[in-house]
């Protein structure tokens, strides 16, 4: 079984910072790829930042500047530190890692529960 849990949420006012971090823990042979998503009330799921094993890194145009992802390989962790929040980064953020599971196995995407990010004054 493998787990992805997210941590950092909370509410924070328009300007100030949070950091999220997701841990993968359980029966796993390798992660390539991780990221963190959100979605807000009434809209789709939407891309916020990705990383790859070695580090390469893709954002939304709407976080550029203001979110930085990072990566712990040792400890199968994904962050992401969000400065100047707005209100409109207000979402449930949720984190994805592509695992294998063993030598032989393809690379399957697991999922958080998710996070809540409030951004309000």
């Amino acid at each position: 079984q493998v787990r992805v849990v997210e941590s950092g949420g909370g509410l924070v006012q328009p300007g100030e910072s949070l950091r999220l971090s997701c841990a993968a823990s359980g029966f796993i042979f390798d992660i390539n790829a991780m990221g963190w998503y959100r979605q807000a009330p009434g809209k789709q799921r939407e891309l916020v930042a990705t990383i790859t094993i070695d580090g390469r890194t893709n954002y939304a145009d709407s976080v550029k500047g203001r979110f930085t992802i990072s990566r712990d390989n040792a400890k199968n962790t994904v962050y992401l530190q969000m400065n100047m929040l707005k209100p409109e980064d207000t979402a449930v953020y949720s984190c994805a890692a592509d695992i294998k599971r063993s030598p032989i196995s393809s690379f399957v995407t697991a999922w958080g529960q998710g996070t809540q990010v409030t951004v309000s004054s």
